[in-house]
């Protein structure tokens, strides 16, 4: 597949995971919308499907939507390092526009919104308990969980070229879906469950520089560290024990 072609399809997967992933927080949290209030599981499993549809629209590029899991295939050597940074840029940048089409889906409840300051976490995560050594064992462990079934599940036999063959039927991607609700409900209470550099830092980069939300907020540079380095780490994690005992 050509770097365009992986460009193409990982933006387009990402933006849509990332704009339908952020869209369930928003209708949770925003008054006047027809979720609100909906609760930790309403969102857990929303961001799920998210996952499941970015991924299946991304199918044609191997669907990794989240530079943790480039990386990890790259170490694994299941990818080519060179198309490493295609991979990434096109999911930073998708994570971007899916947080400008979130907002524009929402734009009126975030006109009427009665916390703006607040509406960072609609777009990136945040710790409860602030304490970055431990936020990062937090995003590290799920990163772990997410990647180690990518790299151990059985799909990955039957894959070519190191993309794994999920699928693209109706239920081709639910696997993926699956792991990202358990690591929510399970392990995303400390720090809201980055597990996925693009999926915060792009949200995060279209908060500050592009949303015009009135009154908003500021972007916490200070833990935006955490759900990158921490993914990442994660995933190479993964990769490393994939190596020393490859499925």
């Amino acid at each position: 597949m050509s770097a365009g072609d992986i460009f193409l399809w990982e933006l387009l997967g990402t933006a849509v995971l990332v704009m339908l992933g952020t869209g369930v927080v928003a209708n949770n949290v925003l008054r006047r919308t027809n979720g609100n209030g909906g609760g930790v599981l309403f969102v857990n499993i929303g961001w799920g499907f998210a996952v499941f549809t970015g991924a299946s629209l991304a199918a044609p590029s191997g669907a990794h939507l989240n530079p943790a899991i480039t990386l990890a295939l790259a170490v694994a050597d299941k990818t080519e390092w060179s198309d490493v940074p295609v991979y990434m840029l096109a999911q930073m940048l998708g994570g971007v526009l899916g947080a400008v089409l979130c907002w524009a889906t929402y734009k009126l409840q975030f006109d009427d919104h009665d916390d703006p300051a607040g509406t960072l976490g609609v777009f990136s995560t945040a710790p409860t308990i602030r304490n970055p050594a431990w936020n990062l064992v937090t995003e590290v462990l799920g990163t772990f969980v997410l990647v180690a079934f990518v790299l151990f599940s059985p799909t990955y036999k039957n894959g070519d070229g190191g993309i794994p063959d999920f699928g693209n039927s109706a239920l081709g991607y639910a696997g993926v879906a699956f792991v990202v609700l358990v690591i929510g409900t399970s392990l995303g209470g400390p720090t809201g469950y980055a597990i996925n550099p693009a999926r915060d830092l792009g949200p995060r980069l279209a908060y500050a520089f592009v949303l015009p939300i009135r009154g908003k907020g500021r972007a916490d540079w200070a833990y935006s560290w955490v759900p990158v380095a921490g993914p990442l780490v994660g995933g190479v994690l993964a990769a490393l024990l994939y190596l020393a005992y490859p499925a």
